[in-house]
């Protein structure tokens, strides 16, 4: 994570903590959401079954 905890002399609130760790988590899936958005662009289009000639049976 890039949000490291720094230790103080006065604790910190259970709220402030929780808004620190809200933060860090959103920012890693913010990153894991464009991580992914880049990957599906690179990835070519699958066909699609088409149910009326019975390719999607297995």
């Amino acid at each position: 994570m890039s949000q490291e905890a720094v230790p103080s002399s006065q604790p910190k609130g259970l709220l402030q903590q929780m808004e620190e760790l809200m933060a860090a988590l959103n920012a890693d899936l913010s990153q894991l959401d464009a991580d992914f958005g880049q990957s599906a662009e690179r990835r070519a289009p699958t066909p699609t079954p088409n149910p009326a000639d019975g390719s999607d049976r297995a």
